[in-house]
């Protein structure tokens, strides 16, 4: 590699978006990363894990070239979206109060990488098909014994990140003794691109449009709820499983959707507040490896993203006389994304702790607030410009 060159650590949705990113701004680049050929999925099959990509995010995978890449019949555009408190309160945001066509659209994970891995192909990046050693100053070794030098090593390597191990970066995760729950359902009614979330005091449930498939109409379901909770409803046989959750899905949301089965197996995962120092010398961390927050406001791969596109940013304005790995460029990149990410941390967090509180004045007083700003537009085409990234 050449002395101006870029490696990085992680074959995800966030790697592949550094690795072109940065190869499309000119820089030599290439991608450590076990990983395989994605295939598209067969009609009517959904990939459990989908993400709400927000109006910032999607002009920047059209930047990349990918967005128009995806199967336009799998993304679906959220028009709005419904929020419901546990005492009454509710809010309703409209992308029309923004002069907006879409708050969001979900998009399977495996839609992005798919694009995105083709993309990386087509460009010619060279791809090492290992797995990430050890860091020793510049140099980068692989589990096959490999060497690799690079002036900059860019973690995009999951929430357990060994490069940010490998750096020294300092690293603060807090457990919410949560877990979120994700399977697809069936509805009775349609969904008509209306994203919904109820706030019950002791879960967050959320149902995200997805296309209709030969069954009717689909939504995504992520339910976080406490660990002892979530683990018991997954132990449950299957059926008696179904059975229990069309219930429950049926009291939460009072029927709003019809009736609601699910289409698909369920999968869990620990909910954590992560936040690290971003960067070290020679050393920079995007999305999950950088920070994590609660998804309940499905922002998660929306701040990974933004991260993506500042690092490439910041590397294209630096001065050609320092190189990527130059720790003074890193802090400029750390300083851009300090403040998105600590308003995300803080106003997830917040509404995680303010809903968990079940004193009844507490209660009362978020679901009239909810009710206030529900009259009131301009902070409404705020929280609509928060959402979207604008």
């Amino acid at each position: 590699m050449t002395k101006e060159s870029v490696l990085v650590c992680g074959g995800g949705i966030a790697g592949l978006a550094a690795t072109l990113g940065l190869a499309k701004a000119g820089f030599n680049v290439a991608l450590i990363a076990p990983g395989t050929t994605p295939a598209s999925a067969p009609t009517d099959t959904y990939s459990p894990r989908v993400y709400a990509i927000s109006a910032a995010s999607q002009a920047f995978l059209a930047r990349l070239g990918v967005w128009n890449m995806m199967d336009a019949r799998r993304l679906t555009p959220v028009e709005a979206m419904e929020v419901y408190g546990d005492g009454g309160g509710s809010l309703n945001l409209q992308a029309w109060q923004a002069a907006q066509t879409a708050l969001a659209w979900i998009v399977e994970s495996s839609e992005i990488e798919r694009a995105l891995h083709q993309a990386v192909q087509v460009f010619g990046v060279a791809w090492h098909q290992e797995k990430f050693q050890r860091l020793e100053s510049n140099t980068v070794f692989t589990d096959t014994g490999r060497a690799l030098k690079a002036d900059l090593l860019v973690g995009a390597d999951g929430a357990q990140s060994p490069v940010r191990t490998a750096a020294g970066i300092h690293h603060d995760s807090r457990p919410y003794g949560d877990m979120g729950l994700v399977l697809h359902l069936d509805a009775e009614l349609p969904h008509q691109n209306i994203a919904m979330q109820w706030f019950t005091g002791d879960s967050i449930l959320a149902l995200l449009p997805l296309p209709d498939t030969a069954d009717g109409h689909q939504v995504s379901m992520v339910w976080s709820m406490p660990e002892a909770m979530a683990k018991a409803l997954m132990a449950l046989p299957e059926d008696e499983r179904n059975k229990n959750l069309e219930v429950r899905l049926a009291a939460i949301s009072n029927g709003r959707l019809g009736r609601l089965t699910a289409r698909s197996p369920m999968f869990g995962f620990p909910l954590f507040l992560d936040q690290s120092g971003m960067v070290a010398p020679g050393v920079a961390l995007v999305s999950d490896a950088a920070h994590r927050v609660h998804p309940l406001a499905g922002q998660g791969l929306n701040l990974g993203l933004a991260d993506v596109a500042e690092l490439i940013r910041v590397l294209g304005d630096k001065e050609t006389y320092r190189g990527p790995g130059d720790l003074r460029v890193l802090h400029r990149y750390r300083r851009a994304r300090a403040e998105p990410i600590m308003a995300m941390r803080v106003a997830t967090d917040g509404l995680h702790r303010l809903f968990a509180v079940q004193a009844a004045p507490v209660a009362w007083a978020r679901n009239v607030g909810m009710q206030c700003v529900d009259h009131l537009p301009f902070i409404k085409r705020f929280l609509i410009g928060g959402a979207s990234g604008s």
